[in-house]
């Protein structure tokens, strides 16, 4: 088998508040309301906070591990499930505004809770609808999202090749975002190395709400600083 031998990554930068945060879902609401927004996709359409019906079903979604799936597990303020970039710097411009935490989930195969629990005010940021997968086999590379999972990696390839593939995990359940982060570790990885060794390009928004589309516009430093921090 050939080696799919590179990929694009989106990824989003973690932002920690560093001052006395708020805690009001509808203030959150509000804050979001006042950020640019896309008129076809509002930034508050796609907020959940704890009074909205599908808040607990948008939550307990992607929680793998039921010991932090009890009532006195603490919450987040709300879940914004972005769909679209500008949902995404909106989400961080109210992590500055009201100094919380943000909390992201990728697939949310995290058994330490992570990616949806924290010990401060906190959202998560949940990253479900950005997955998808772009496969060019003429150049042996694809653009992932960072929310897809690793099956539908795999799946994508198979589609459009027989002889590519990606080392990447076992657990077909992985979203690229946190398995890619961490490393990336797989049983083609004796071979082909992590993951992340085979991550050529990728986008993110930073902490500031800025956007880097491609390696160009960030910077080979911040580009190897994620590659660097993936396996550290």
């Amino acid at each position: 088998m050939k080696k799919l031998l590179v990929i694009s990554l989106l990824l989003i930068l973690n932002y920690v508040a560093t001052s006395q945060p708020v805690t009001d879902p509808v203030a959150f609401l509000r804050c979001l309301e006042r950020q640019p927004t896309d008129p076809a996709s509002p930034n508050s359409a796609v907020a959940y906070i704890p009074t909205n019906s599908s808040f607990t079903t948008v939550l307990r979604s992607r929680i793998p591990n039921l010991r932090f799936d009890k009532p006195t597990t603490p919450k987040p303020l709300a879940i914004v499930a972005a769909a679209t970039w500008t949902h995404i710097q909106a989400a961080l411009g109210c992590a500055r505004e009201l100094s919380l935490q943000v909390r992201i989930r990728s697939g949310g195969h995290d058994f330490e809770g992570l990616s949806y629990t924290s010990t401060v005010p906190f959202f998560v940021l949940d990253m479900f609808s950005f997955r998808n997968v772009d496969v060019n086999v003429t150049d042996g590379t694809a653009w992932v999202d960072a929310g897809a999972t690793t099956g539908e990696l795999y799946y994508r390839i198979a589609e459009k090749s027989n002889v590519l593939g990606f080392p990447a995990g076992l657990c077909t359940t992985l979203g690229v975002g946190g398995h890619f982060s961490g490393g990336g570790y797989g049983t083609m990885m004796r071979k082909y190395g992590l993951s992340v060794d085979n991550v050529v390009g990728s986008g993110i928004v930073d902490s500031n709400g800025n956007i880097f589309t491609d390696r160009v516009s960030m910077g080979e430093d911040r580009f190897w600083a994620i590659r660097g921090g993936g396996a550290a």
